[in-house]
Protein backbone atom coordinates (compact mmCIF):
# COMPACT_ATOMS: atom_id res chain seq x y z
CA UNK A 1 0.00 0.00 0.00
CA UNK A 2 2.04 3.34 -1.33
CA UNK A 3 2.54 5.85 1.99
CA UNK A 4 4.17 8.66 2.67
CA UNK A 5 5.08 10.90 5.41
CA UNK A 6 4.41 14.53 6.64
CA UNK A 7 7.03 15.99 8.43
CA UNK A 8 8.53 19.32 9.55
CA UNK A 9 12.39 19.71 10.23
CA UNK A 10 15.53 21.08 8.74
CA UNK A 11 18.89 20.29 8.22
CA UNK A 12 21.28 21.39 11.59
CA UNK A 13 24.31 20.91 9.47
CA UNK A 14 23.06 24.06 7.13
CA UNK A 15 21.73 26.04 10.35
CA UNK A 16 25.33 25.83 11.43
CA UNK A 17 26.43 27.31 8.10
CA UNK A 18 24.27 29.83 7.87
CA UNK A 19 25.26 31.13 11.24
CA UNK A 20 28.71 30.49 10.39
CA UNK A 21 28.16 33.21 7.71
CA UNK A 22 25.97 35.23 9.29
CA UNK A 23 29.10 35.86 12.01
CA UNK A 24 31.18 36.65 9.27
CA UNK A 25 29.19 38.97 7.66
CA UNK A 26 28.61 40.89 11.34
CA UNK A 27 32.66 41.06 11.90
CA UNK A 28 33.32 42.61 8.76
CA UNK A 29 29.94 45.20 8.21
CA UNK A 30 30.88 48.50 8.98
CA UNK A 31 28.22 49.21 11.14
CA UNK A 32 28.66 46.84 13.92
CA UNK A 33 32.26 47.78 14.21
CA UNK A 34 33.31 47.89 17.78
CA UNK A 35 29.88 46.26 19.23
CA UNK A 36 30.77 42.69 20.40
CA UNK A 37 27.52 41.81 18.17
CA UNK A 38 27.22 37.82 17.42
CA UNK A 39 25.07 34.43 17.01
CA UNK A 40 25.31 31.72 19.53
CA UNK A 41 23.53 28.61 18.72
CA UNK A 42 22.76 26.23 21.08
CA UNK A 43 20.71 22.86 20.22
CA UNK A 44 17.48 24.53 18.43
CA UNK A 45 18.15 27.85 20.03
CA UNK A 46 19.57 30.58 18.40
CA UNK A 47 20.96 33.74 20.41
CA UNK A 48 21.95 37.01 18.98
CA UNK A 49 23.82 39.30 21.16
CA UNK A 50 24.38 43.05 20.62
CA UNK A 51 24.27 46.50 22.06
CA UNK A 52 20.88 47.41 20.69
CA UNK A 53 17.75 46.65 19.79
CA UNK A 54 18.03 48.25 16.07
CA UNK A 55 20.96 46.35 15.64
CA UNK A 56 19.19 43.15 16.47
CA UNK A 57 16.70 43.99 13.92
CA UNK A 58 19.57 44.07 11.62
CA UNK A 59 21.26 41.07 12.33
CA UNK A 60 17.67 39.12 12.10
CA UNK A 61 17.77 40.66 8.28
CA UNK A 62 20.98 38.68 7.95
CA UNK A 63 20.74 35.33 10.02
CA UNK A 64 17.00 35.51 7.60
CA UNK A 65 18.81 35.93 4.51
CA UNK A 66 22.05 33.41 4.69
CA UNK A 67 18.92 30.74 6.29
CA UNK A 68 17.21 31.20 3.47
CA UNK A 69 20.10 30.98 0.77
CA UNK A 70 20.73 27.24 2.62
CA UNK A 71 17.63 26.00 2.06
CA UNK A 72 16.13 26.67 5.66
CA UNK A 73 12.39 28.38 5.61
CA UNK A 74 12.57 30.82 7.59
CA UNK A 75 8.51 29.88 8.86
CA UNK A 76 10.32 27.38 11.25
CA UNK A 77 11.82 30.95 13.10
CA UNK A 78 10.06 31.49 16.62
CA UNK A 79 11.39 35.28 17.50
CA UNK A 80 11.62 35.87 21.17
CA UNK A 81 11.58 39.15 23.11
CA UNK A 82 14.77 41.41 23.19
CA UNK A 83 16.15 41.36 26.58
CA UNK A 84 18.62 43.98 27.90
CA UNK A 85 21.42 43.22 30.91
CA UNK A 86 23.74 45.58 31.06
CA UNK A 87 25.48 46.98 27.93
CA UNK A 88 23.81 44.16 26.12
CA UNK A 89 20.77 43.27 24.28
CA UNK A 90 20.10 39.60 23.88
CA UNK A 91 16.99 37.82 21.73
CA UNK A 92 16.48 34.33 21.55
CA UNK A 93 15.13 32.53 18.22
CA UNK A 94 13.84 29.12 18.39
CA UNK A 95 14.34 26.82 15.61
CA UNK A 96 11.15 24.77 15.63
CA UNK A 97 11.47 20.88 14.20
CA UNK A 98 8.55 18.69 14.05
CA UNK A 99 4.81 18.24 14.25
CA UNK A 100 3.12 19.35 17.48
CA UNK A 101 -0.30 17.48 18.06
CA UNK A 102 -2.30 20.59 17.38
CA UNK A 103 -0.81 21.32 13.74
CA UNK A 104 -0.98 17.25 12.77
CA UNK A 105 -3.96 17.04 14.19
CA UNK A 106 -5.14 20.25 11.61
CA UNK A 107 -3.47 18.00 9.10
CA UNK A 108 -5.63 15.28 9.24
CA UNK A 109 -8.71 17.33 9.46
CA UNK A 110 -8.01 19.32 6.44
CA UNK A 111 -7.47 15.72 4.49
CA UNK A 112 -10.29 14.02 5.90
CA UNK A 113 -12.61 17.28 4.77
CA UNK A 114 -11.56 16.73 1.43
CA UNK A 115 -12.88 13.45 1.73
CA UNK A 116 -10.05 11.63 0.13
CA UNK A 117 -9.62 8.35 -0.09
CA UNK A 118 -6.24 8.20 2.19
CA UNK A 119 -5.94 7.21 5.82
CA UNK A 120 -3.79 9.69 8.42
CA UNK A 121 -2.29 8.83 11.59
CA UNK A 122 -0.14 10.65 13.39
CA UNK A 123 3.41 8.60 13.98
CA UNK A 124 5.58 11.09 16.77
CA UNK A 125 6.10 14.38 15.07
CA UNK A 126 5.42 12.96 11.91
CA UNK A 127 2.03 12.09 9.82
CA UNK A 128 1.79 8.84 8.18
CA UNK A 129 -1.03 9.22 5.30
CA UNK A 130 -1.84 5.92 3.30
CA UNK A 131 -4.15 4.95 0.64
CA UNK A 132 -4.18 2.20 -2.47
CA UNK A 133 -3.39 4.77 -5.08
CA UNK A 134 -0.41 6.38 -5.94
CA UNK A 135 -2.64 9.45 -7.41
CA UNK A 136 -4.25 10.13 -4.36
CA UNK A 137 -1.13 10.46 -2.49
CA UNK A 138 -0.16 12.99 -4.86
CA UNK A 139 -3.25 15.00 -4.41
CA UNK A 140 -3.16 14.97 -1.13
CA UNK A 141 0.68 16.72 -1.10
CA UNK A 142 -0.81 19.27 -3.94
CA UNK A 143 -3.25 20.05 -1.72
CA UNK A 144 -1.11 20.69 1.66
CA UNK A 145 0.80 22.49 -0.65
CA UNK A 146 -1.51 25.01 -1.41
CA UNK A 147 -2.86 25.59 2.28
CA UNK A 148 -1.67 28.21 4.72
CA UNK A 149 -0.33 26.39 7.42
CA UNK A 150 1.95 27.71 9.71
CA UNK A 151 5.08 25.48 9.52
CA UNK A 152 7.12 24.67 6.42
CA UNK A 153 6.18 20.55 5.31
CA UNK A 154 8.30 18.63 3.99
CA UNK A 155 7.00 15.11 2.54
CA UNK A 156 9.35 12.20 2.51
CA UNK A 157 10.01 8.54 2.65
CA UNK A 158 7.38 7.92 -0.16
CA UNK A 159 6.68 4.32 -0.86
CA UNK A 160 4.96 2.26 -3.76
Amino acid sequence: MPSFDIVSEFDKHEAKNAIDQANKEVDTRFDFKGTNSSFEMTDEKLVMISESVFQLQQMFSIICSKLSRRGIDIACLDVGEAKGSGKMMRQEITLKQGLDTALAKKIIKLIKDKKMKVQAAIQGDQVRVTGKKRDDLQEVIHMLREEKIEMPLQFTNFRD
